[in-house]
């Protein structure tokens, strides 16, 4: 039996077909359905935000974000995150200037931002990587001084807290996605955060073409809208979530314990982080030849870890290299291994085997 970095949690069939049947006796399919209506009070209630707004996926959640707050320019960003963070700012017309990372949390390096502020600076736009938060009180203090808007791409950061407060009420916008690999999914989706009411209004016309009503228009938007089939698996899986990060969290710590004497090495956490998700496994292997080979020695068991992130985004062709040397070694050493609710310890204990052996 293969073991993938990360398997979806499905709940039980009956509970979700329950909704389906309200679907089918409604003939409501979309459109800010119930479903979505209800999954969204639930989201903010949960995580402990103002504004929420579920959308179709994460990347549109971005690209709203950045739509919203009229952005156009230079925004500093992280070369370490999924592509869709450099990609939403170039896709919207803004310039990705890279900013290196942390070496320790792997998220972008407060210290280094206003060294890269030029008078085409408008934003931040930081990742909580693996869902460990940024030094987000270090981010807000160079935004105030220099009048710049920060974007937080939480993708996966769903219930992480910092100092007792979701992380999500950090910056003027969090963006999350809900994508079926993610901790809580709603198969494919998404939502944008915000506690800025003024914000508030322009996303919830933008993520609706900016209907003003049938017949009227509010101004510019787009389709980011989601279904009701997609907010019933959400409202599933929500009720779940805590039982899913005890697990999780499980399989870390024997992770932990069972690579503990080994060159392998585990970000560091934020300080006052009172709450993670276990979202990743992610390891720093010593150096790539050895990445390659713990990688290669799990695929001959059928066992597929992830090179997650690799590339360093500063290296894309459509952005033109610019120099990130921390994010560009850490990329070629990270690989998260395998955490999922399902996986077993006796499937951990098998991969700790084999990456010992490959060392």
């Amino acid at each position: 039996m293969s073991i993938n970095v990360t398997k979806s949690y499905l709940p039980p069939m009956e509970e979700y077909a329950g909704y389906l049947a309200g679907i089918w006796e409604r003939v409501y399919l979309t459109n800010a359905g119930p479903l979505v209506v209800e999954l969204e009070k639930s989201l903010k209630e949960y995580l402990g935000v103002k504004h929420l707004f579920f959308v179709n996926n994460g990347t549109i959640a971005l690209q709203i974000a950045l739509k919203a707050l009229d952005l156009k320019g230079e925004i500093l960003t992280t070369p370490f995150s999924y592509v869709a963070t450099t990609s939403s700012i170039v896709w919207e017309g803004s310039t990705p200037v890279f900013v290196d990372i942390d070496p320790e949390t792997l998220c972008i390096n407060p210290e280094l931002l206003e060294a890269a502020i030029t008078p085409q600076t408008v934003a931040i736009m930081a990742t909580h990587v693996y869902g460990n938060p940024c030094n987000v009180e270090a981010i807000e203090a160079v935004a105030q001084r220099h009048g710049l808007r920060v974007i937080y791409d939480a993708a996966h950061a769903f219930g992480v807290m910092y100092k007792d407060m979701s992380v999500l009420n950090y910056g003027d916008v969090s963006t999350l996605s809900f994508h079926a690999t993610k901790l809580f999914h709603t198969v494919e989706g998404g939502a944008i955060v915000t506690n800025d009411d003024d914000l508030a209004h322009r996303i919830s016309y933008m993520r609706n073409f900016g209907h003003n009503g049938p017949e009227a228009f509010w101004g510019v938007g787009v389709n980011g809208k989601s279904s009701e089939f997609h907010a019933a698996m959400g409202l599933c899986v929500l009720p779940r979530v805590d039982e899913l990060i005890r697990r999780r969290r499980e399989i870390s710590e024997l992770y932990d314990a069972l690579l503990a004497d080994t060159p392998v090495r585990q970000p560091r956490l934020q300080e006052h982080t009172t709450r993670y998700n276990y979202s990743y496994y992610p390891t720093v292997m010593p150096s790539e030849p050895v990445l390659l080979a713990v990688r290669d020695a799990l695929n001959a068991a059928d066992v597929t870890p992830r090179r997650y992130f690799y590339p360093s985004l500063n290296t894309l062709e459509y952005v033109g290299h610019q120099p990130a040397p921390v994010s560009e070694d850490i990329s070629t050493r990270a690989l998260c291994l395998p955490l999922y609710y399902e996986l077993t310890d006796e499937e951990v204990q098998l991969i700790c085997s084999i990456i010992r052996s490959a060392l």
